[in-house]
């Protein structure tokens, strides 16, 4: 069910909006990613909204104006074509300036939703950026609001679509890398991935990586996963793993021939990397395949 508002709070003359207040199923909103509201909203005089312990994350994109927020003690201007994305149980405001603006917004949550959205701020998200594109967001948005109006008896599984697409359009834009001589060393860090993708195989040490590609050791191993999302040990695992399921689903080798090809070594050590990261062990996985 959904209800929308119309010209909202215009009989004080601060805003003329336009929004969507959308209650999900009980399934929706124990299974999946969900929408609380959506709108769009003009100023007509300068004003400060502000929030705090709200159990959502918010979206927004500035049409046209500017303003500000504050948020997490800290205070970002806000210009037409910029983007905000952050976590509501922080307190926060957003002010329109002067020229007062026009947004675009969602408020939206799932479970989840903590571990995606430090995710975002481990590849260096922020809460307020300038995206490539502003338009791509806005069509989104838009899509969204569509579909919180209308009746399509699976809305909540379209919701739960178009939300997964904005937090992958949220995650490429999160990555910013530093400036000066920190950029040269990490875009060197693709190349130790690409070693990696090459020699996984191989018995490959942190110690050995780091003296390859001249990186202190432990500086490489936080790049690495701030870049790639996961630390150099995960990523060989990953690596590992997928081959080791090839063989294990396409071929009668034996697990002592599996461990050694995919750079796992023992039977043993095989059977218990492979158990902690697909929750079986390699023999039930190949029954079950």
């Amino acid at each position: 069910m959904s209800v929308e508002q119309k010209d909202f709070f215009t009989t004080r003359s601060i805003v003329s909006s336009d929004r969507v207040l959308y209650t999900p199923s009980a399934f929706a909103k124990a299974t999946l990613l969900h929408l609380q509201e959506i709108g769009k909203l003009r100023a007509l005089a300068p004003h400060t909204s502000r929030r705090s312990n709200l159990t959502s994350y918010l979206f927004f994109t500035v049409l046209s104006g500017s303003g500000k927020l504050d948020y997490n003690g800290k205070e970002y201007a806000l210009r037409t074509g910029d983007c905000a994305f952050f976590d509501c149980q922080k307190p926060y405001s957003h002010t329109t300036s002067e020229d007062l603006w026009s947004l675009s917004w969602c408020h939206f949550y799932g479970p989840g939703m903590s571990l995606i959205y430090q995710k975002y701020m481990e590849r260096g998200g922020k809460p307020v950026f300038t995206p490539a594109s502003a338009e791509i967001f806005t069509v989104l948005l838009d899509s969204l609001y569509a579909i919180a109006s209308g009746t399509d008896f699976i809305r909540d599984m379209r919701i739960n679509e178009e939300l997964n697409s904005l937090l992958t359009l949220l995650m490429e834009e999160s990555w910013h890398p530093e400036e000066g001589r920190a950029a040269s060393k990490k875009t060197s860090v693709t190349d130790v991935k690409e070693y990696l993708d090459r020699h996984y195989t191989e018995r490959i040490a942190l110690d050995d990586l780091a003296a390859r590609f001249y990186i202190n050791k432990y500086y490489l191993d936080r790049v690495f996963r701030e870049q790639f999302g996961r630390t150099i040990t995960a990523y060989l695992q990953t690596l590992r793993i997928t081959h080791a399921k090839q063989l294990l689903r396409f071929t009668d080798k034996s697990l002592e021939e599996i461990g050694q090809e995919c750079g796992l070594g023992s039977p043993n050590y095989f059977s218990r990397v492979f158990r902690k990261i697909e929750g079986i062990s390699p023999s039930s996985y190949r029954s079950q395949w």
